[in-house]
């Protein structure tokens, strides 16, 4: 990257705001200087920091250090870490717990199939991906992305397909590289208006089972104990609604 496209990477997220923030946010954590550059975005109470090309914990203890030097009080933006190499993902639970920065993990789909020689298909990056999901998760961590590429961001039907998979498997959420992508992955990733009102009849359900003094119960023809219910609570607590106690 040329100097004057970090200088000015640093100068829009110096002084944007809104969306256009997030994007220069995501665009900085790329540039050649990466310390310079989190900084700046760290000054401009920017939520995160994408990582690229994270090998090992290692990779992370400068940029964790340096904000910590600088953040502000009350912004103390965090990581993600993006996986790209076949080594990577083999150590991806100790990157996963290199910092209590750390927000999340992403593999990086391209970048992955390059570095094994082959080609960016879904059955050849599932198991590397799902590798990154489980470790992300192992940690008490977000995990970003889909059960494929999303370099292809024409195929909408496609990426709309592969984000309720990702969804199905607890992915919270992913990245892309083109805007017209966001409100589809925002909607593929949100719980439908059903899958709520399902929620709530089953923690009300649950409720009901509880004051009879029942433990598992059956609800719409099926077996319920208390996993079932704690993902119903998880559902709502992310569609932003407080589920019965």
């Amino acid at each position: 990257m040329r100097l004057e496209a970090t200088i000015d990477a640093r100068a829009t997220v110096e002084t944007a705001s809104g969306e256009a923030k997030k994007a220069a946010e995501a665009a900085l954590a790329k540039a050649e200087n990466a310390l310079d550059d989190a900084q700046a975005a760290c000054r401009a109470g920017a939520f995160g920091l994408f990582v690229p090309k994270v090998r090992s914990p290692a990779d992370l203890t400068p940029i964790d250090a340096h904000l910590s030097r600088v953040e502000r009080a009350g912004n103390c933006p965090v990581l993600v870490a993006m996986l790209e190499d076949p080594g990577a993902v083999l150590e991806a639970r100790a990157i996963a717990a290199a910092s209590a920065r750390l927000f999340a993990l992403v593999t990086g789909s391209e970048d992955l199939a390059t570095a094994m020689g082959a080609e960016p298909t879904p059955e050849v990056l599932r198991m590397p991906k799902l590798i990154v999901h489980l470790a992300a998760k192992a940690a008490g961590l977000a995990s970003f992305g889909l059960l494929r590429s999303v370099a292809d961001f024409r195929d909408v039907d496609g990426v709309t397909r592969a984000a309720r998979e990702a969804r199905r498997f607890g992915f919270d959420g992913a990245t892309c590289v083109h805007p017209s992508l966001v409100p589809i992955l925002n909607e593929a990733f949100a719980a439908t208006p059903e899958e709520i009102a399902q929620a709530h009849a089953l923690v009300a359900a649950f409720a009901a089972a509880q004051a009879a003094g029942q433990g598992a119960f059956v609800f719409e023809g099926k077996m319920v104990d208390a996993p079932v219910v704690a993902r119903a609570r998880a559902l709502l607590a992310r569609a932003g609604q407080q589920p019965p106690e």
